[in-house]
């Protein structure tokens, strides 16, 4: 008979390590709203750091994240939104002047 009880998620993360990278340079990161399903990257990803989502302004945290390349152009493609940047808003400034 097989084990009726649901098994632990075996990539829960613990409070500490809440992102793939763990380092303390900004990275760039892969996201997914399990709300909503939308999906979208960010040249502004952080460790153990979230974003919100723009349709259910839930926390959302990177489920990759990879280091950033180098670029010719220096202007981001899109502005980054601050109010939804969990490291803007905990340093209170934009997390690129870092």
């Amino acid at each position: 008979m097989p084990n009726s009880k649901k098994k632990k998620n075996s990539q829960k993360k613990n409070s500490q390590n809440l992102t793939p990278y763990q380092g303390k340079e900004r990275t760039f990161g892969y996201f997914h709203c399990p709300g909503c399903n939308k999906e979208w990257m960010s040249g502004n990803s952080w460790a153990n750091t979230w974003q919100e989502c723009k349709r259910c302004q839930i926390t959302v945290y990177p489920y990759k994240q990879v280091p950033l390349e180098k670029s010719d152009t220096h202007k981001p493609k899109e502005e980054h939104p601050q109010e939804l940047c969990g490291k803007c808003i905990q340093l209170g400034f934009r997390c690129r002047e870092t």
